[in-house]
């Protein structure tokens, strides 16, 4: 998996946007590993690197973001009810 350190658009992929911070490649969509070589190298249209391999470890250690019950006071603090 790659990480996008440089906006550019995919000339291989009718001009999509890539952001920085974006994951490469978008999902859906297979690339080579010669593209892939390319786009971490300065041997591209840009010529500068476009996108840094993410460490299959650090990739691994992210949790999904998941919704959190927020800490409430007393005994009702979840309850969406209130008294009149």
């Amino acid at each position: 998996m790659y990480k996008v350190i440089e906006y550019f658009t995919d000339l291989q992929d009718n001009g999509y946007a890539y952001n920085t911070g974006d994951i490469f490649p978008r999902e859906g969509l297979e690339v080579s590993e010669e593209r892939f070589a390319e786009l971490a190298s300065s041997k591209n249209k840009r010529r500068k690197p476009l996108i840094e391999a993410i460490p299959e470890e650090t990739a691994e250690a992210e949790p999904e973001e998941t919704p959190r019950k927020k800490k409430g006071r007393g005994k009702n603090a979840d309850s969406d009810m209130s008294e009149d």
